[in-house]
């Protein structure tokens, strides 16, 4: 999985930090031109917005982390007036446009996986290889990893790291969560990842890959409601792109890039199947061409110099003239989940 490439790889020493992944297909795929307005929905250490401001475009970068928000305006100091960095979620993009005084745009890219940033620093929680506090939210507000972790009933701990971590042994871990947590509450990230290894042991023909890397995803994912956020961009992105506007989005696991192909495969229908035996469905005009037959993947010689790149797939649609639709996050993948003082649901 992502999450658990790029932990290894930043423990490690890996790669130069904050590498932007898939950097010149995202910008072959955005084709951005000079004085177009694109919308980076994930922000981060700016690499695409570099990128794309290089190229003569305006850049509406949105981030929903502090962090990334304030080093950022060193970035839009050099852009002059064409970076304009807003502090919050992308799922809102289309309203953050808007109170720019953008009612369409030229284009949206969204890389929706964790950064760099956050893996890296120990205190932010994300990591199961650095000690830290166990919090993971990107916002740094709201309720954190450790709150879900010491409160959510077993029942829905059991499904969310089944669902969200896609763990085979999410019964066991759940289970010794909740008798360790009778004892003492979690705290700490390695308090967690270690118990976590003693549950499921280390498998010889996986010894690289931690046991703790799907239950850490599982509730990175649940905490910022990630793809939450994933569905809702993309029907924000459906709504503010102009005709002609392209999408690009690039995702790390499968989940997300499930909701992604979900997404273009709904948009991009313009027949509804049929037999002899049953009408052919009728089908709303397609709201996107798709661009990206299959997935682009990053070359050998971008994941020998990037490991992070190992897992991302980019996918791209050019937006048509079509009206747009109403979306279901729930019929688009995201996976009905415990309400937590206003997470899942």
């Amino acid at each position: 999985m992502a999450l658990g490439d790029r932990d290894a790889a930043s423990a490690a020493g890996g790669p130069e930090r904050h590498v932007p992944v898939l950097l010149s297909e995202v910008v072959e795929w955005l084709d951005p031109k000079a004085e177009n307005v694109i919308i980076d929905g994930t922000f981060g250490a700016g690499g695409y917005s570099r990128a794309i401001l290089a190229l003569g475009a305006r850049v509406i970068g949105i981030d929903r982390d502090p962090d990334a928000i304030a080093a950022g305006q060193v970035v839009a100091d050099e852009a002059g007036g064409n970076l304009m960095l807003v502090s919050g979620q992308f799922a809102d993009l289309e309203e953050h446009a808007r109170a720019l005084g953008f009612d369409e745009v030229d284009g949206v890219v969204l890389d929706l996986g964790v950064s760099s940033m956050q893996l890296d620093e120990a205190e932010r929680g994300f990591s199961f290889l650095r000690d830290g506090p166990l919090d993971m939210r990107m916002e740094q507000a709201g309720p954190s990893a450790a709150d879900v972790v010491n409160d959510l009933p077993v029942r829905d701990l059991i499904r969310i790291i089944g669902l969200l971590g896609e763990e085979k042994r999410a019964t066991s871990v759940a289970h010794a969560i909740d008798k360790a947590r009778k004892e003492k509450p979690f705290s700490r990230t390695l308090e967690l990842a270690e118990l976590i290894e003693k549950v499921l042991g280390r498998s010889p023909k996986k010894a690289q890959i931690h046991p703790a890397t799907r239950t850490f995803q599982a509730l990175r994912i649940y905490v910022n409601g990630e793809l939450h956020q994933a569905a809702k961009a993309l029907g924000a992105a459906e709504r503010i792109l102009k005709p002609g506007g392209r999408l690009v989005l690039v995702s790390f696991h499968s989940l997300e890039d499930r909701i992604v192909k979900r997404f273009f495969q709904d948009r991009t229908r313009i027949r509804g199947g049929g037999s002899r035996h049953m009408p052919e469905e009728e089908v709303p005009p397609a709201t996107f061409e798709l661009l990206t037959r299959k997935a682009v993947e990053a070359s050998a010689r971008e994941t020998d110099t990037n490991p992070r790149a190992r897992s991302a797939k980019l996918r791209a649609g050019l937006r048509t003239q079509a009206p747009v639709r109403e979306l279901d996050i729930h019929a688009a993948g995201v996976p009905r989940l415990a309400e937590f003082h206003g997470l899942g649901g």
